[in-house]
């Protein structure tokens, strides 16, 4: 059966984060990518691509889709950011992992998500200076690759990489293969040769 991910774009979201998850589970892995925002309104990246939303994000429900993924953006640290818990606790009652890199981190964060979880962020001190409720300093990981704890998927905006690497292998669509197609995106990192 082919594999569905939910993306959640909002308004102002990083172009960067999802675009290699997105792309990779679509051409390499044939997996479905939906796009889902807020209220289901239609959203322009910081980088200013419009997308078009295929359903309110708040209706994402674990029959429908694999993971359920929080994509990065300037509203997660507004004064209002959207209200996804909904969404995320049923994935996380189904067993259906939920992601979110940069600054959504911020939205598990709020939610209590992190309070008993392994997981990481932009920075350690992000989440305890922007989310006064956040209780999981000590289980915050900081390093630069994404972290996995129970179901629960977190990352830098600086690590798309390890973010859909990570993403993709908790759906069952991780192979040495596609580690390697991933790992190719981070070569720029290491030293270079003389």
């Amino acid at each position: 059966m082919t594999k569905r991910l939910a993306i959640v774009l909002t308004e102002g979201y990083a172009d960067w984060e999802c675009g290699l998850l997105m792309a990779t589970a679509r051409h390499a892995c044939q997996a479905t990518t939906v796009v889902l925002t807020p209220g289901g309104a239609d959203v322009t990246s910081l980088g200013g691509i419009s997308v078009t939303s295929a359903g309110k994000a708040e209706d994402a429900r674990p029959e429908d889709f694999d993971v359920l993924v929080l994509c990065g953006g300037t509203i997660w640290q507004s004064a209002a950011p959207p209200d996804l818990s909904a969404p995320v606790e049923r994935f996380l009652a189904a067993g259906k992992p939920v992601a979110g890199i940069c600054d959504a981190t911020l939205a598990l964060g709020r939610m209590g998500v992190l309070d008993t979880r392994a997981h990481t962020g932009n920075h350690a001190g992000q989440l305890p200076e922007t989310v006064p409720a956040y209780r999981g300093q000590a289980l915050y990981r900081d390093q630069p690759q994404a972290v996995t704890d129970r179901g629960v998927i977190t990352a830098s905006g600086a690590a798309p990489v390890t973010f859909a690497r990570e993403v993709l292998t908790a759906i069952g669509l991780g192979s040495p293969e596609l580690l390697d197609y991933l790992a190719m995106y981070s070569n720029e990192h290491r030293p270079a040769r003389d």
